[in-house]
């Protein structure tokens, strides 16, 4: 059974940071990229990082570059998105994703195919 699980979100004052985790199993790991994803309400689905988890690069929307770090060990199958200066703007449920095709659009980056999705967790930033 393929099993994508978040977790780490909550609520953080502006300014500060969390660490969101994606725990994945039942897929190889290293075939494909994962992503985050983060959907506020009322708006559309927006990429935040991707990773390849096969050669370690990494792509940022341009919203968070040089805020978020996205990363992954491979030997636990498991995905990071460390969040600091966060903003309320951030607000959102973020998703994690497993993926093939990583591609630019819109100032951010999504995947040509996605596969997996995991159930979310609320990032919830007060002003």
């Amino acid at each position: 059974e393929v099993q994508l699980v978040e977790s780490g979100g909550g609520l953080v004052q502006a300014g500060g940071s969390l660490r969101l985790s994606c725990e994945t199993s039942g897929f190889t790991f290293a075939d494909y990229g994962i992503g985050w994803f983060r959907q506020a309400p009322g708006k559309e689905r927006e990429g935040v990082a991707c990773i390849s988890t096969s050669d370690g690069n990494t792509y940022y929307a341009d919203s968070v570059k040089g805020r978020f770090t996205i990363s992954s060990d491979n030997a636990k199958n498991t995905v990071y998105l460390q969040m600091n200066s966060l903003k309320p703007e951030d607000t959102a449920v973020y998703y994690c994703a497993a993926g093939t095709g990583i591609t630019y659009f819109n100032y951010a980056y999504y995947f040509t195919r996605d596969y997996y999705w995991g159930q979310g967790t609320q990032v919830t930033v007060s002003s």
